[in-house]
């Protein structure tokens, strides 16, 4: 009886301190609405932080350290929890204008999390949970003057069987860190290999196949205000965890800064830091369309938002680098009216051109809405800023593409706002170029409607290897780079450059349709353009510049993509290979196509680089596709 009484005893012991371990993890952990994705922190005896991420309770984070290093104070050893918030639930709903759907609405499950150090000073973490994933973000919440973050201990720790696809960080130099370089597929621990330029780390955001390729895995940034630069991950990923570095001091090409031997973050207090976006989903299709990044960031601090409309444009530079004349401009502005495009973009050169020969004043009066190119150096010093901007907007000009920013740093990235801010005030567009990863800023500032931080086509002036890697780097680029915001590809690009192309038409075309851009800037030769079979003149006429809807129907990252595409009544289905051999795909035409009797195909000629074959069909429901090497498709769905 005796050893019976014992044993009750100890059981009973033993489920005590285990319903309190499982407690302690619940009051450390947050979960989503729909219970499948789950952030969790650990404290370890030493007081050191770690969390770990699941999706319906497989890991697909493991454990991964947290901390912060500061000049003053320590938040690295020695934490303890020093208070939990009640678990709450937000909802984000809102329209992008420029969005692969139209409208976002999503719930984010929020806990905040308060640890002390040793010294009694505090830092809170901020925990999200969502369908689409996970994330956190540090923040000082008391505390006066300013404080200096000397290094963030972030990491996110991968299984080494995984697959990645990563983009090196490029070395400060005369056009780098601009985010051009290739998503090279790599597996994690694996060093940085295939680099156009010298790399110091890999960039965000960073794509992951993991949980035996059972699960997908973004991570990226989002938010930060200004108060903070951009981050990338560092080029030591031993056993797998990357983790957060920040911009290097030497990324100053065009900024009119005073040196700085370390480009520490730092910030006045109460300071709160960038979202850590971990975006989680069953394929690569729940990541492209994500809108995660954006749910984190601020809402539109844009009251009236009716100024800005996405559009085509134009554009003289991709065909005649090297001409600056007026009539080259007003050659390009009249393409844009034949096209029924809203836009035209005076690129480098422009002001001497409208000096001479009105360029605006041709635009204006042909019906079409003037971009003008600008240096980024221009754009620093607030009051030259806003006096610039109101003499464009003066001038007729709609928006302005601002070039070579060329760093991460925290005084490029406390910039842009108010760039976007000062712009908006005067109505006018932002198109940001030689610059950093967008970050969610298309929700805050819905006047910032595109930007490089790409490798796009005019690679085939400057990369011998891009022909072979351009339609590869198709397939992967919406997984990634577009995830994080509007991504100014310039499609099209027909004419043989230097490094000649290797995409067939039809794969070059589909990129104006498998990329989101605010504003789609078409590059290629007036002769291009007029030399196109009717039926494609139609589509450029007809193809919007954002969304309504989109659906991923094929999402193999590297290999191919596949998209049905609606904006009003107009609905399409875009496809590219992006290997060496042929692809093809099956679809449901009926399913895609309700209410239309017909569609049109648009594919390959029989000059596959420079032809394009057109076909109409009646819908029904078996319908299969060899996508060419390299090739792709555009169907149209006709009343």
């Amino acid at each position: 009886m005796k050893k019976n009484i014992l044993l009750h005893t100890a059981v009973l012991s033993l489920g005590i301190l285990l319903t309190g371990c499982s407690a302690e993890r619940d009051a450390l952990s947050v979960k989503s609405k729909d219970g499948l994705n789950k952030i969790t922190l650990t404290l370890n005896d030493a007081g050191q932080l770690h969390y770990n991420v699941t999706r319906k309770n497989n890991t697909v984070i493991l454990d991964s350290p947290l901390g912060l290093e500061c000049a003053d104070l320590n938040f690295l050893t020695g934490l303890t929890v020093a208070d939990v918030s009640k678990t709450e639930e937000r909802r984000e709903t809102y329209e992008l204008k420029v969005a692969n759907n139209k409208t976002a609405d999503h719930i984010l499950t929020t806990k905040s999390i308060t640890f002390k150090n040793a010294e009694g000073a505090t830092v809170i973490l901020d925990l999200v949970a969502t369908e689409e994933g996970v994330a956190f973000r540090y923040r000082f919440p008391e505390g006066t003057g300013k404080r200096t973050l000397k290094a963030e201990t972030t990491g996110f720790h991968i299984a080494e069987n995984a697959s990645g696809w990563l983009q090196p960080y490029n070395k400060a130099g005369d056009y780098t860190p601009g985010y051009e370089d290739f998503y090279v597929n790599t597996k994690p621990g694996a060093p940085i290999s295939g680099a156009r330029n010298a790399s110091v780390g890999w960039c965000m955001p960073a794509l992951f196949n993991v949980n035996d390729s059972k699960s997908w895995v973004l991570i990226a940034e989002s938010g930060g205000e200004g108060t903070f630069p951009g981050s990338h991950l560092s080029p030591d990923s031993k056993g797998g965890t990357y983790k957060i570095a920040f911009a290097e001091a030497d990324e100053k090409f065009t900024l009119p800064l005073p040196e700085k031997q370390i480009a520490y973050p730092e910030a006045n207090l109460p300071w709160t830091m960038p979202w850590r976006v971990i975006v989680v989903g069953d394929n690569a299709g729940d990541i492209l369309l994500s809108t995660l990044i954006t749910d984190l960031a601020p809402a539109s601090k844009i009251e009236d938002t009716s100024w800005i409309e996405s559009g085509k444009a134009a554009w003289s530079w991709w065909s005649h680098p090297d001409d600056h004349s007026p009539e080259i401009y007003k050659e390009f502005t009249d393409v844009s009216a034949a096209f029924g495009f809203k836009y035209t973009l005076f690129d480098a050169g422009w002001e001497k051109a409208n000096q001479e020969g009105k360029i605006i004043d041709h635009a204006l009066a042909k019906g079409i809405q003037p971009l003008v190119w600008g240096y980024s150096s221009e754009y620093y010093d607030p009051v030259r800023r806003q006096k610039r901007f109101k003499e464009l907007a003066a001038m007729g000009v709609k928006g302005v593409k601002i070039d070579f920013w060329c760093s991460d740093r925290q005084e490029v990235l406390a910039t842009l706002p108010q760039v976007f801010e000062d712009a908006a005030k005067e109505h006018l567009l932002v198109n940001l170029h030689g610059t950093t990863m967008p970050r969610g800023w298309h929700r805050t500032w819905p006047n910032f409607v595109t930007a490089e931080g790409i490798l796009g086509t005019e690679s085939y002036f400057y990369e011998p290897r891009f022909p072979e890697l351009a339609a590869s780097q198709n397939t992967i680029l919406p997984f990634t780079r577009n995830v994080a915001g509007p991504a100014d590809y310039t499609p099209l690009a027909l004419t043989m450059r230097l490094y000649p192309r290797l995409n067939t038409a039809i794969h070059e075309l589909a990129t104006a349709m498998t990329y989101t851009s605010g504003i789609i800037h078409f590059a290629d030769s007036k002769e291009v353009f007029e030399s196109l079979p009717a039926e494609v003149k139609t589509l450029l006429k007809d193809l919007p510049a954002t969304w309504d809807k989109t659906e991923c129907i094929v999402a193999e990252p590297g290999k191919a993509l596949v998209l049905a595409r609606q904006k009003g009544n107009l609905s399409y289905i875009v496809g590219i290979n992006g290997t060496n051999a042929a692809n093809e795909v099956s679809i449901d035409l009926a399913k895609y196509g309700k209410g239309y009797s017909k569609y049109l195909i648009i594919s390959e000629g029989a000059d596959p680089l420079m032809g394009f074959k057109v076909e109409t069909h009646t819908i029904a429901s078996g319908f299969k596709h060899s996508m060419a090497p390299k090739g792709g498709f555009i169907i149209q769905f006709i009343k």
